[in-house]
């Protein structure tokens, strides 16, 4: 299957600012209004942007060096003092990588093992079915280990930056950019649509490509969009908008040096 592999080009800040740094600089190439519009429009819609990943098995040098450097960058975000405590939570993070693949990787050939029976469609579609489900409680059962785990060794402001590090910190940055975009949001609205993004990222940790990581935020933005529209947002006008705000910035920023 594909494997995890760190994103290229994900944002790695949650500030609007590290935003506009990264895609909306006045001085580079064909900048203007509508590419601004472009990329923002990307990241809210429920288009998803998917890593490289190369096919190999948990026992793979490069695949164990891939989990190496991604968890050390993870790691160092949580500012551990103790190096046999850091050493330890690595250690569980990569773990965690591996486990996840190993249960992916084998309900993968499960159904291809099904797919390949010579039985009906509706036998085989119900065993997929309840191969899913048995993956699926899996996947939850080592959810709440691995989260346990981190419990006895991480304040929960450490978990949240191992969780965002897990999922390339699209929480953060989406959040960010929806605040941003849509300034007249109510309390209840940002409750609903922030537990939405919480939900993604719980289950997000748990794919085992980054595609699969990426579809799932994808599922709840285009959630977040209809809720939104149907309480009588436009969202293709409020980018337009907010496209506009950012180029004005940018340009009495520039007229400023």
């Amino acid at each position: 299957m594909k494997r995890f592999q760190p994103a290229k080009g994900n944002i790695q800040s949650a500030n609007v600012a590290e935003i506009n740094k990264h895609y909306f600089s006045p001085f580079s190439p064909g900048f203007s209004a509508f590419k601004n519009y472009l990329v923002l429009l990307f990241l809210l819609c429920n288009c998803t942007i998917y890593a490289q990943a190369g096919s190999t098995s948990a026992t793979d040098t490069t695949y164990q060096r891939v989990i190496a450097e991604r968890t050390a960058k993870i790691v160092n975000t949580l500012n551990i003092p103790d190096k046999e405590i850091t050493a330890k939570v690595q250690g569980q993070i990569a773990d965690q990588y591996i486990l996840l693949n190993t249960i992916h990787d084998a309900s993968k050939s499960n159904i291809a093992a099904i797919k390949a029976k010579p039985v009906s469609k509706e036998e085989i579609a119900e065993a997929v079915k309840k191969e899913q489900e048995n993956k699926s409680e899996k996947l939850k059962q080592l959810h709440a280990q691995f989260i346990g785990q981190l419990k006895s060794t991480l304040t929960e402001a450490q978990i949240e930056k191992v969780k965002d590090g897990m999922t390339y910190r699209i929480l953060p940055v989406t959040w960010a950019a929806y605040l941003d975009m849509l300034q007249k949001l109510t309390q209840e609205q940002k409750d609903k649509m922030y537990a939405w993004l919480v939900e993604a990222r719980e289950l997000a940790m748990d794919e085992g490509s980054s595609d699969a990581k990426h579809a799932v935020f994808g599922k709840y933005k285009g959630r977040i969009n209809n809720y939104l529209s149907a309480a009588g947002y436009d969202m293709k006008k409020e980018g337009e908008e907010w496209a506009k705000r950012i180029q004005a910035a940018k340009e009495a920023k520039q007229n400023q040096n």
